[in-house]
């Protein structure tokens, strides 16, 4: 089996790593510190399954998600996280996550769940599911990805060169996410957005 692990934290990811070694034979590990570079692998060779953070530098666990279901990918996804927000979990349903599990699972339950993603279920705790059906996330992509880089610093400028598009557009953008979240300003509709898990 081929698994490709997106995780930035290098200690997390190493343990990781020596976990699934050790619990089964036949298995290659694939081993990227961020987004951009588990993208460049994907695009570039089959893995049959995907483990991955959401939050790392560059593209997040969710875009990547959302990148294999728009390829009708074979690739199987389980993200890990350390947080259980409704967005995340929401989106993670939506964009064909077959599983989703804390990172402060027991090291058995990950191996568990990776047999039974591998065997074609959908594994995702019943609890975080359930909080996943309640709010709905107001944001559309366009103004997920300018939040998302306004929250790293970035200018309007940048926002705009990053994305390919317009400055006015990227104001526009900014200004309904704002409006959206009922927020004061671009820094605070991304704090909101994130404690919500939309961004």
């Amino acid at each position: 089996m081929n698994i490709l692990l997106a995780e930035d934290q290098a200690m997390v990811r190493g343990a990781l790593a020596a976990l699934l070694t050790l619990a089964a034979d036949n298995i290659n590990i694939t081993e990227v510190e961020d987004g951009d570079k588990a993208m460049a692998m994907l695009k570039n060779q089959h893995y049959d399954l995907l483990l991955t953070d959401i939050e790392m530098p560059g593209k997040s666990g969710l875009e990547l998600s959302q990148w294999l279901q728009q390829q009708s990918s074979k690739t199987k996804v389980i993200i890990l996280t350390t947080f259980g927000r409704a967005g995340y979990i929401k989106r993670a349903l939506e964009y064909g996550v077959s599983g989703f599990l804390l990172k402060d699972a027991p090291s058995d339950e990950l191996i568990s769940t990776i047999k039974q993603v591998m065997a074609g279920k959908r594994i995702i705790d019943p609890e975080l599911a359930f909080s996943a059906i309640g709010e709905i996330d107001p944001l559309n992509d366009k103004e997920r990805r300018a939040l998302r880089l306004a929250s790293e610093g970035l200018s309007t400028a940048d926002i705009a060169t990053q994305l390919f598009i317009a400055e006015g557009t990227v104001r526009n953008y900014l200004s309904e996410a704002i409006n959206k979240l009922s927020a004061s300003n671009r820094i605070d509709a991304a704090r909101i957005a994130k404690q919500k898990g939309w961004l």
